[in-house]
């Protein structure tokens, strides 16, 4: 009953196109081979993760209702600044309530596909680790933004897990981005801050959604690029020293 409304793109257009523009350019990098192999340390092949990275943009206006708070007081609004870009809000007329809503492409396909890699790669132990971390950092930075929902700085989850990714673990540095960056981003400023959603005054609240979707969409991409880099140490070869 709530799709006509709860299903939005979070973001301006601007921000669409410039993402979509960063798959295209990622798309003809593969296809001429530059990035191929990066996709396989990854543990996606290159199909596979431009795919998904294709369904984290579109699925983003997709969110699914997960429960209603019905004396929710909604502020209407279309735009709003803050960290220095905008949040599309949905205006809704005599809407009653909020909506706690889930994303579909910045937070249903980042938890599966991360669940995927930490089980491929086996980097349980690690990935806990640097998805706590990012986790705590980026709870600090997280805002309640009344009229729009929990916002962090964009560059923040990608940067922070990227670091956190080559210092812990430079064999698994990409998969351990992706996981940390997307997980501690979903933990750090929606699941945490779950207790202070009341009152924030807009008709809907995504995990995932407005706030923290580009964040996670770029460390996504950042984990392609850092695949990309000869990270991985050096063997000694041992036959043919002997």
């Amino acid at each position: 009953m709530y799709s006509q409304h709860v299903d939005y793109l979070p973001l301006p257009p601007i921000l669409y196109a410039v993402f979509m523009g960063a798959l295209i350019a990622l798309f003809l990098l593969i296809q001429f081979g530059v990035l191929r192999y990066a996709f396989g340390r990854i543990g996606l092949s290159s199909k596979y993760a431009t795919l998904l990275l294709f369904a984290s943009l579109l699925g983003s206006y997709v969110n699914i209702p997960i429960t209603h708070f019905a004396d929710e007081r909604v502020v209407p609004q279309e735009m709003i600044d803050f960290f220095g870009r905008r949040y599309v809000v949905p205006v809704i007329v005599d809407w009653p309530g909020m909506i706690l809503a889930v994303n579909f492409g910045g937070a249903i396909i980042p938890l599966f596909l991360s669940i995927y890699l930490l089980a491929r790669n086996r980097i349980w132990i690690v990935a806990s680790l640097a998805t706590a971390i990012v986790a705590v950092v980026v709870h600090f930075f997280a805002r309640i933004v009344p009229g729009a929902g929990i916002s962090v700085p964009i560059l923040a989850p990608p940067l922070l897990s990227a670091a956190l990714a080559i210092l812990l673990s430079r064999d698994f540095a990409a998969p351990l981005a992706y996981v940390s960056g997307s997980l501690g981003t979903l933990i750090g400023a929606d699941l945490l801050n779950l207790d202070k959603i009341e009152g924030i005054g807009t008709p809907i609240v995504s995990f995932g959604g407005a706030g923290t979707f580009d964040g996670i969409f770029v460390t996504g991409i950042l984990a392609v690029l850092i695949a990309s880099l000869p990270l991985r140490r050096k063997t000694t070869d041992v036959s043919a020293t002997t």
